[in-house]
């Protein structure tokens, strides 16, 4: 990874034809939002036009930082980390000797993981949050003197690091990679990003039309099986369409886009299971429309790793 990159022609058609859906999407937006006759029409209106309106800013955000290079990407994404961190931990019962452990956390891990991937130090990127911080932590935690429910609170942060910082790292990570007979990067990322998101995106459409049978019903209720199929064939079939944009062939990036739908599927699930078990909808109310940081996240955390890991293994 160079600290700046050009981007290619196929980056920008994408970039273009994803600001294209958005302007179809607002369009459909005012039409429905003049067409609804009852007060519940106007707000499930209301509430999809404040979801474009979210997605125009994350595109635009996230565009910007692909832009300015590898750089601008990875402080995007330490910046989403430690959002994400924070809506997490916020959930999360603290006591007062856990206080240092979240200051190095949140003020020494999260920059020193993301500098090893401007620096491209692989070797330390892959361990560092897993293996060093990992043992750090339980025993900065036990240096305070605070041992009630001592187990409890230690893995809770542990899991928010992995999770939040770790996986999340891996999609900047990305960026790294030298590939061979490919140098567009930068594409390799819209590509994780556009057939996660899709996928989330496609599974809501698909559910709403079709779904019937819960997958979860006491974790997710809004997830069905016939979402989970539709969404998931739908964001593979896209993913096989977009292989222009990657080293892979159109059946190499059919099988990529399966398992990060996949797994992006079950990240959200498993946060859904954290919020339902802490009471709340969502993570935090900062985007519109969409909840927090980590509701917008939950799937990247982790198909991230695993199409960074899968990419590096087969075709570095």
């Amino acid at each position: 990874m160079t600290l700046g990159f050009s981007l290619t022609k196929e980056t920008i058609w994408l970039l273009e034809g994803i600001g294209g859906l958005l302007v179809v999407a607002s369009i459909a937006g005012f039409i429905l939002g003049k067409r609804a006759a009852t007060d519940a029409a106007r707000a499930t209106v209301a509430n999809l036009n404040a979801r474009i309106r979210a997605w125009w800013l994350m595109v635009a955000v996230f565009a910007v930082a692909v832009a300015m290079g590898a750089i601008g990407a990875t402080v995007l994404f330490a910046l989403l980390s430690f959002l994400a961190l924070r809506e997490f931990v916020t959930l999360t019962p603290t006591r007062r000797g856990d206080h240092m452990a979240l200051f190095w956390i949140f003020f020494i891990v999260v920059p020193f993981q993301y500098l090893l991937v401007a620096i491209q130090w692989y070797g330390l990127f892959a361990v560092f949050v897993p293996v060093w911080v990992f043992l750090f932590l339980p025993a900065r935690i036990a240096v305070s003197g605070d041992a009630e429910r001592f187990l409890e609170r230690a893995a809770k942060i542990q899991f928010a690091l992995m999770i939040c910082v770790y996986c999340v790292s891996h999609v900047p990570a990305l960026l790294m990679l030298e590939l061979k007979g490919y140098a567009n990067n930068a594409g390799l990322l819209l590509f994780l990003v556009v057939v996660v998101q899709m996928s989330d995106v496609l599974q809501y459409v698909w559910g709403k039309l079709l779904g019937k049978r819960k997958v979860a019903p006491t974790i997710s209720p809004n997830k069905t099986w016939e979402g989970l199929i539709g969404g998931v064939l739908s964001a593979t079939a896209l993913g096989s369409g977009l292989f222009w944009i990657t080293p892979f062939t159109p059946l190499q990036a059919a099988g990529m886009s399966l398992v990060i739908t996949t797994l992006g599927f079950a990240g959200g699930l498993t946060m859904s299971a954290i919020k339902r078990d802490s009471g709340v909808k969502d993570f935090g109310a900062l985007i519109e429309g969409h909840g927090g940081v980590l509701d917008r996240i939950d799937s990247l955390c982790f198909a991230g790793p695993v199409f960074f890991h899968l990419t590096r293994y087969y075709f570095a």
